[in-house]
């Protein structure tokens, strides 16, 4: 599977335990493209339709009509996971820098990188 840091596909995420996401849903590929060439697995954050949960530093809104996708969505930087690249199925977009650059200020917010 040829995958790229900035690429959304789904991706099948169950099983899942306690509050974690799950069922088949968009992921974001967040691996940087030396591991996305050379790993098995690939490290992504899940992608929620529902935006009207709780908007933390840590989440990263997409449009619906700009990157290919049903609805408009939130990329859940506190939801990160790894993943065997079996998980993935279709890819449905690839992230402009404008937005990654967004994606990757919260993922330091998440993993306490930075202060907030």
């Amino acid at each position: 599977m040829n995958c790229k840091r900035g690429d959304v596909f789904f991706a099948d995420l169950s099983p899942v335990v306690g509050s974690e996401q799950g069922g088949v849903r968009p992921v974001l590929i967040i691996q940087n493209d030396v591991g996305n060439k050379y790993s098995p697995t690939v490290i992504v954050a899940a992608i929620t339709s529902q935006i009207e949960k709780a908007k933390l530093p840590t989440h990263v809104e997409i449009t619906a009509e700009e990157h290919g996708l049903d609805r408009d969505s939130v990329v859940l930087l506190e939801q990160i996971r790894t993943i065997d690249k079996q998980r993935l199925r279709d890819r449905i977009t690839h992230l402009a820098p404008e937005l990654m650059k967004r994606v990757d200020d919260a993922l330091q917010i998440s993993l306490g990188l930075i202060e907030f």
